[in-house]
């Protein structure tokens, strides 16, 4: 059905910038197999509207239309003209064109890197004027999108298409599959993740990309939920991570172990010849984080921390060997899981 909508929307693209009068819908009816089509097998009313879709469809992807009430006795004309539907020359500079040779090559490791270098190597036959030495830049800028859930995801949130995966959040035994309107992808130290709306939960949510397992899959139709002017990816995961707290948590960490928590700490002090005390900034998500560490960490407080990383490394044990217990505020461990991967958070 998409590759049918796409030629009638190039169809009409054509018809509409090849006349040099307006043309009513009956003409452009006759004109355009799938029109006729419709009119057809179905009725005039059904035409209409697939017309009228395709004309919105059109200017939204930018096309101007000029509607002309007088043309045509009566009826109105359809026309895209030339002058209002051609693009200004385009002229960069040395520095412009250096900056959009930077930016192609940070696509290299992803699909687009074949559609990047195609640009570039049309700008150049226009004459752009590419200074910049050949085979060994200054910067060679890297963003890896390794993730198979990267294309599909960034082709539905341009098309505005709800998707379906399954997720596995962390800490949990199995995945479980999400049903969510994409808004936006970004990278964040090396991560990509993705903001959109949870339709199950009705409630904004933001997924690492690493923990989609399976195909993504895209749902016929556009999703009709407004999507947020600004949607800040990298700012929501932050505050999951703790980054920007206000509040301080105290944990003490195994000597020898807890690295990554040692270089957020504000403050360490040494308690005896196995256990460290670090103050850590407190935000939303520390809980998870800290589970990850199993037996290396002990929470001293807030209480609600402590009663968040019971709670988690039970369920983990629970789901391990029914009947297991877990005694103590870190006193069984997740050994194994990878500390920095973030479960789905509020948007």
């Amino acid at each position: 059905m998409a590759i049918a909508k796409a030629e009638r929307l190039m169809n009409l693209a054509l018809c509409l910038m090849n006349t040099r009068r307006p043309l009513s819908k009956k003409e452009l009816r006759e004109s355009i197999e799938a029109y006729r089509e419709a009119w057809q097998h179905s009725s005039e009313e059904a035409f209409n509207r697939m017309f009228e879709r395709d004309k919105d469809d059109l200017r939204e992807l930018g096309l101007v239309i000029d509607v002309d009430e007088n043309a045509l006795d009566g009826e109105l004309g359809y026309l895209a003209r030339a002058d209002r539907n051609r693009l200004p020359e385009i002229a960069l500079d040395a520095e412009e064109a250096a900056a959009l040779t930077l930016a192609a090559r940070v696509w290299q490791q992803a699909k687009m890197s074949g559609a990047a270098s195609g640009a570039l190597q049309k700008l150049r036959a226009a004459g752009v004027p590419f200074t910049e030495t050949e085979g060994r830049p200054a910067l060679e800028p890297r963003i890896p999108a390794r993730e198979a859930a990267f294309e599909p995801l960034l082709t539905a949130a341009r098309d505005r298409r709800p998707v379906t995966f399954e997720y596995r959040k962390a800490g949990a035994a199995a995945a479980q599959q999400r049903s969510v309107e994409p808004w936006a992808l970004e990278c964040w130290r090396g991560h990509w993740y993705l903001a959109g709306w949870d339709r199950d939960r009705e409630d904004a949510r933001v997924f690492r990309l690493g923990r989609i397992t399976g195909k993504v899959r895209a749902r016929s139709g556009a999703f009709l939920g407004a999507v947020p002017e600004h949607v800040d990816v990298r700012a929501t995961v932050a505050e999951f991570a703790g980054e920007g707290a206000t509040a301080t948590a105290v944990v003490r960490v195994r000597r020898g172990a807890g690295f990554p928590l040692r270089t957020k700490a504000l403050g360490t002090r040494r308690i005896d010849d196995t256990w460290d005390e670090l103050d850590i900034p407190f935000g939303n998500g520390l809980g998870a984080d800290l589970a990850e560490f199993g037996p290396d960490v002990l929470v001293v407080g807030p209480e609600e921390l402590r009663a968040d990383v019971v709670d988690r490394l039970r369920a983990v044990a629970g789901a391990g060997a029914t009947g297991t217990a877990v005694t103590g505020a870190g006193a069984a461990g997740t050994a194994g899981v990878d500390r920095t991967e973030t479960e789905d958070v509020r948007a």
